[in-house]
């Protein structure tokens, strides 16, 4: 084991440009499950997508699919599909975790107002998908349709991973605690710009990257705090900026909800270090901002097995 000095220097340097994995040290037996990856983003080979992992350390991924492409509404006229990432669907995601069933599991997705999404989620959820997401299609977060997305996670026990982003996918944030009231058997991520901006009580909605000095007490501070179905997936450029924006609250803050943090990465690149590695870049500020190893264990493995069943 390396000592708390170490890590810092060596998330320091992850930041501008060593890796994750270097940063842990050879042989280390430490596990890392990250809870937000993708099969073809940005049109990335499944070989470079291992690679990748392995790079920044993850032990365990979580392939999160897309719908079924389709001209929408809810998919902004087929401009959303594939995650408006070229990210593939749930198919795809069930072959990789098959193929190497050690690296990855799989979760379930569906355009959410479709006329066969609940059904065709379901069939997944019983061939072992382990979830629902990443929702992330032009509807109300507590219309009729995603009521129905609830239900289904209800009833077969599992999460569902939400993108947030004001004006454009899953709106009406504000109102997203009367969801976690009617589902509170439903563990529920929180992702993406919406999300992780309203850290901040003086969050301006329409900021997707706000660099400001934050304000403890926002929305999702208080809905991490007052719910306890509510998890926050710390990836893609909104997480990592979430917490490099003010270090200061950035310590607070993943002290005070370290039971309710997961590691994610969400970065589409192809080397899983560098400057261009979102992922990486966040491991490291996960090391640097948590004090504790047990802390650190929680956000990096813990937190997600226990609301992924994991086998």
């Amino acid at each position: 084991m390396i000592t708390r000095r170490q890590f810092t220097k060596t998330a320091a340097l992850g930041l501008s440009g060593f890796s994750a994995a270097a940063a842990i040290g050879a042989g280390s037996d430490e596990e890392l499950i990250d809870i937000h990856q993708h099969v073809n983003f940005h049109a990335r080979l499944n070989d470079t997508l291992i690679e990748h992992q392995k790079t920044m350390g993850v032990t365990k991924s979580v392939l999160l699919p897309s719908g079924t492409p389709m001209a929408r509404s809810s998919t902004h006229a087929g401009k959303s599909n594939g995650l408006a990432a070229r990210v593939f669907g749930t198919e795809a995601s069930a072959r990789l975790a098959a193929k190497h069933p050690d690296k990855f599991v799989f979760f379930c997705n569906e355009v959410p107002d479709s006329d066969e999404a609940i059904t065709a989620m379901e069939g997944w959820l019983k061939r072992g998908a382990l979830g629902i997401g990443e929702q992330k299609f032009g509807v109300d977060c507590d219309s009729a349709p995603m009521m129905k997305v609830y239900e289904l996670a209800k009833e077969y026990e599992v999460p569902v991973l939400l993108h947030f982003q004001h004006g454009k996918y899953n709106t009406g944030f504000e109102r997203f605690h009367k969801v976690l009231e009617k589902f509170p058997t439903v563990n529920f991520l929180g992702h993406a710009q919406t999300w992780w901006g309203n850290i901040d009580a003086k969050h301006e909605q329409a900021a997707m990257y706000p660099t400001s000095p934050v304000t403890a007490g926002g929305l999702t501070d208080k809905f991490l705090s007052d719910y306890p179905n509510m998890y926050g997936d710390l990836s893609a450029g909104s997480g990592k900026n979430a917490l490099a924006r003010d270090e200061e609250h950035a310590i607070a803050f993943v002290e005070r909800h370290q039971d309710k943090l997961c590691l994610g990465t969400d970065c589409a690149d192809t080397v899983g270090q560098g400057e261009k590695c979102s992922g990486s870049q966040q491991i490291a500020n996960i090391r640097r901002f948590v004090k504790s190893p047990e802390a650190l264990k929680k956000i990096f493995s813990t937190n997600a097995r226990k609301i992924i069943r994991f086998k």
